[in-house]
């Protein structure tokens, strides 16, 4: 499951790597937190060149109350035993609160890492996962849904991450599974809704391993209020090693191809 993740690219960066633009800019800040209930950045199906926020956590349109879907099964109720070599039938396409979304409201979920533990310890024991070589932001496959509250009347959009088999990455922290990350030429196809439901479905496949790396982190991130950039620093070795590095403050973001430059900027925030 991908229950946490972070947002720390400026906005122009966003921008700029999506072709896109903000409808409400004032929404945005870094977030090294997002947890369920979060307010983050998406780009929908229905409008593919805006960034727009959304709630971390999808409720059913026909939901008769709030609910917070924040992980989306791709292959539903099938792989219950999360064999990572599944290649069966991607279930995502049958269950109620997920149908309608994968074939209609998919969205884009930028993050530029995200936090996971292994499958007994969770987040008492939790990694923070990034793309190497400075792959940042990237986005997650995603699906939303829009839920109007009955007794007020105000309308509310929540996205789910979708969820695969585990990566060899994610096999090496403990967890059994890994959330769906998008090559750049799928973006445009996945955001297609005259895209047929099989070529929608083939997407869904874990991201390479190999093209990614993990460290530990302070066990602080579990507690949702906390929300700060020192969430990000290491506090042992990463999962495979990439270069000799000091664990010091002055690293900062550097961890996940962070530029020496660009942590200046974030120290000085």
């Amino acid at each position: 499951m991908c229950g946490r993740y972070v947002v720390v690219s400026e906005l122009k960066e966003i921008e700029k790597k999506f072709n896109v633009k903000t409808d409400q800019p004032e929404q945005f800040g870094m977030n090294f937190n997002i947890g369920p209930g979060s307010l983050a950045p998406i780009i929908s199906s229905a409008k593919p060149d805006v960034l727009q926020f959304s709630q971390f956590g999808l409720t059913p349109f026909w939901a008769k109350k709030k609910m917070y879907l924040f992980n989306a099964r791709s292959e539903g109720d099938h792989n219950k035993e999360d064999d990572p070599r599944y290649t069966g039938a991607r279930g995502i396409i049958t269950k109620p609160a997920f149908r309608k979304p994968i074939r209609s409201k998919r969205c884009l979920v930028v993050a530029d890492c995200f936090y996971e533990g292994p499958k007994k310890e969770r987040l008492s024991k939790p990694f923070l996962v990034y793309l190497q070589k400075g792959k940042r932001p990237f986005a997650f496959a995603g699906i939303y849904d829009e839920w109007v509250d009955q007794e007020t009347g105000e309308v509310s959009t929540g996205h789910s991450i979708i969820t695969t088999v585990s990566n060899s990455l994610t096999q090496k922290i403990g967890h059994h599974r890994s959330p769906v990350i998008l090559k750049e030429s799928d973006y445009s196809t996945w955001l297609n809704l005259d895209t047929p439901l099989e070529g929608v479905t083939t997407l869904l496949e874990p991201y390479p391993g190999k093209e990614m790396n993990a460290y530990p982190v302070s066990t602080r991130m579990k507690n949702p209020r906390e929300n700060d950039k020192d969430l990000l620093l290491p506090v042992g070795e990463r999962v495979t090693k990439e270069f000799d590095y000091e664990i010091h403050r002055s690293l900062k973001l550097f961890g996940m191809g962070q530029s020496p430059a660009r942590n200046r900027r974030l120290n000085e925030e």
